[in-house]
């Protein structure tokens, strides 16, 4: 329990320190607990000591620890791959944004379920911005025709992008991936396009999120740095490939 409090305290002192050094507001940028493969004791421990926002990558956790969890109130976002097949289920529980959406088919989708449901879902558009084949996301020169596709769908309000950008050690190449999520919500926002709004960049993780808030991230999405080491690294769990659909 102290080790989750203390990590959370010391995220937080990066987090402020890379605000300080960019001149950003630190009012723009929250924590998003990343809790993929960590138990609902522990997050709850984070819920306990104020820390609310939480993002998971599998359908399958969200309805594993529901039950557990719903008990404290919580904001809950979806930060994986979502499979068109896994809509349904997704909105059985209260999930208040989807991170990842990267394709018209999926918002399409999307789209019929939550009219027949009278919902409203906010979504991030995904976007790819290190080129890998084994991250998913609109390629960049698709996501303005993306963004303008699917806010047509009165039932999906756009707030902003994601994108997981590279995992490198490079720190300048990674940087570029921020960089260029940053200059596409520039774009989009001088679009104006009615219905979007383009307030929320959700970049950055546990390795890097010094690096994306100097390059104006809203959201930092942070798993290893407060609940400790997965059993695989962040690429194990991103790379998804095989469950395209």
């Amino acid at each position: 329990m102290e080790d989750i409090i203390q990590n959370i305290s010391h995220v937080l002192q990066r987090i402020d320190s890379a605000c300080k050094t960019s001149n950003r507001n630190r009012e723009e940028v929250k924590l998003l607990l990343a809790t993929k493969s960590v138990t609902p004791e522990r997050i709850k421990i984070a819920f306990q000591n104020g820390h609310t926002l939480i993002g998971e990558n599998k359908v399958q956790e969200i309805r594993e620890k529901y039950q557990d969890l719903k008990e404290i109130p919580h904001v809950m976002h979806f930060i994986g791959h979502l499979q068109t097949n896994k809509i349904k289920e997704i909105l059985r529980y209260d999930v208040k944004c989807i991170e990842t959406v990267d394709r018209i088919h999926l918002a399409e989708k999307l789209q019929h379920r939550l009219a027949f449901e009278n919902r409203q879902m906010d979504v991030f558009i995904q976007v790819n911005t290190s080129g890998e084949e084994s991250k998913f996301g609109i390629h960049p020169e698709g996501a303005v025709e993306l963004v303008k596709s699917v806010s047509g769908f009165k039932n999906i309000h756009i707030k902003g992008l994601m994108t997981i950008g590279l995992f490198s050690s490079e720190k300048e190449k990674v940087r570029k991936c921020f960089q260029l999520l940053k200059e596409l919500q520039i774009e989009i926002k001088k679009l104006e396009i009615p219905g979007v709004e383009m307030n929320e960049l959700s970049m950055g993780m546990s390795g890097n999120l010094e690096i994306a808030i100097e390059e104006g991230s809203t959201i930092v999405r942070v798993g290893t740095a407060v609940f400790g080491e997965r059993k695989y690294p962040d690429s194990y769990y991103w790379n998804e490939r095989k469950e395209v659909i």
